[in-house]
């Protein structure tokens, strides 16, 4: 079947709050269409599909992975079964934009990447942050030594979530708690800076039923240290710093989807705005349809590699603290 070369077309599975912003953002991309969407429930597909103007929805995943129409699907069910339905829509000749964490566990994650190179398809951990052009342009800056050598990251993702309302934050089997749903922020800030550290001290409070409802860690590396913090019972200021030799740079808050920062040097502060378009979503799906378009399997901005990096790191603090989603 010939496709619309001139438009991506979208498919997207899990339908809650995310995809709904994802969603939102995608109208705004004139080289984007929602094709298709799909839900176990019927009715949510449909109320959805009308939403955004949709023109197929689906009652199954499969029905949609058999689609030919589709070119990639965006993945944002709850984290437990990412590497199962992105696996499967890659074996599908889809390519894929999944939800982070990539999965909850490293092994999982090597076997994502694995169907992407052996299906020759895309596929991308939907690390929004990364793309916005705040970001993009802070990172720019660190890599030319504007604050000079980096020593310190500090960073948090925190929020009061209240469990009486339910859902998969403070569900096991969904992978709930904070390391895995927003820790995975100010990691993937300390690792994108500094990347992989030589030492990782992390500490957790716990709820019950063995989830981590606050995570604090340290990450050591040869010079620099990275203070990182994430709760799902707290509030935070949400702001992230970079420290180097020369200065420092501030992320405004909230830093992961920041619309500016500042750059200090010698107690001089400059301010730069750079508003996002839409949510931010939008930064990503740009991405992705760029590297489909020039017949790449992975960002060079945030690549493979970058993922499994990442997920390893999570990986092992996972394994410091005790978390279980078995």
């Amino acid at each position: 079947m010939t496709k619309n070369t001139n438009r991506i077309k979208w498919g997207i599975i899990g339908l809650g709050n995310i995809a709904n912003q994802f969603a939102a953002d995608l109208l705004l991309l004139e080289d984007a269409e929602l094709f298709a969407v799909a839900s176990r429930d019927n009715n949510k597909a449909i109320e959805f599909g009308k939403k955004y103007n949709c023109q197929k929805t689906y009652d199954s995943y499969d029905a949609l992975f058999n689609d030919d129409q589709v070119d990639i699907i965006y993945i944002a069910t709850p984290h437990d079964s990412h590497a199962e339905l992105s696996i499967k829509a890659l074996e599908n000749g889809k390519h894929v934009l999944c939800e982070k964490p990539l999965a909850l566990s490293y092994k999982d994650a090597v076997r994502m990447i694995k169907a992407s190179k052996k299906n020759n398809k895309f596929f991308m951990e939907a690390f929004w942050t990364r793309f916005i052009p705040s970001f993009q342009e802070v990172f720019s800056k660190v890599n030319q030594g504007i604050i000079g050598d980096i020593k310190y990251v500090k960073a948090d993702f925190a929020f009061y979530a209240n469990e009486s309302e339910g859902g998969r934050l403070f569900d096991k089997k969904l992978g709930g708690g904070s390391l895995f749903d927003i820790g995975v922020y100010p990691l993937f800030l300390s690792y994108i800076i500094l990347g992989i550290p030589k030492e990782i001290i992390a500490k957790s409070i716990y709820h019950n039923n063995g989830i981590d409802l606050q995570t604090s860690m340290i990450l050591q590396y040869e010079n620099a240290q990275a203070v990182l913090h994430s709760s799902i019972v707290s509030e935070s200021d949400m702001k992230a710093t970079i420290s180097g030799t020369k200065g420092h740079i501030q992320l405004n808050s909230p830093w992961y989807i920041a619309d500016g920062y500042s750059v200090s040097i010698e107690n001089q502060e400059t301010q730069f705005s750079l508003p996002h378009l839409g949510k931010g979503y939008t930064h990503e799906a740009i991405e992705c349809q760029n590297c489909i378009r020039n017949n790449q399997i992975e960002s060079q901005l945030w690549s493979h590699q970058n993922s499994l990096d990442l997920s390893k790191i999570v990986e092992d603090i996972k394994n410091q603290i005790g978390l279980s989603f078995s």
